[in-house]
């Protein structure tokens, strides 16, 4: 169940920020980008747990959309530093808010602490799981080796 209601949600989430012409790994991406402007991809691609590649074609897409722009990094000058340009600073709090009300039509019958109880127990479980906020588990780095739980040995 908790698969259907995740690739559910996923796809109708999509198709949210698609008049924005977000895919959710690039709505991620920015959220994380405003959190922490100036990052370097690396820095950016270690936080949110991906592939430096993957996070290379993410940036590559935003900046073509106008929505990232490269800078030299300030302390390291073989690495660029990620920026939100003045188009993202626009854009990106209509599409939070676009996401803010898709997740209230989810529990638009769900009674308030119900819904916090909920939200509370699904950050466990995905924190338990090994996953990494923002972003799709689909664009983890694969290489990586899953987090191991001790108590499981």
């Amino acid at each position: 169940m908790i698969s259907q209601l995740g690739a559910r949600i996923s796809q109708q989430f999509a198709e949210h920020l698609q008049p924005f012409g977000l895919r959710p790994a690039h709505f991620g991406v920015l959220v994380r980008i405003a959190r922490d402007e100036g990052q370097s991809q690396q820095q950016l691609a270690d936080h949110v747990g991906v592939h430096r590649n993957v996070m290379v074609s993410l940036v590559d897409d935003l900046e073509e959309r106008g929505l990232v722009e490269r800078r030299r990094h300030p302390e390291d000058r073989r690495a660029h530093a990620i920026h939100l340009t003045e188009a993202a600073v626009e854009l990106l709090p209509r599409a939070e808010e676009v996401a803010a009300q898709f997740e209230a039509s989810l529990f638009a019958d769900i009674d308030p602490a119900d819904h916090a109880l909920v939200l509370d127990v699904l950050r466990r479980v995905s924190e338990r799981a090994g996953l990494v906020p923002e972003l799709h588990p689909a664009l983890i780095d694969s290489r990586r080796p899953a987090p191991v739980d001790p108590e499981s040995c």
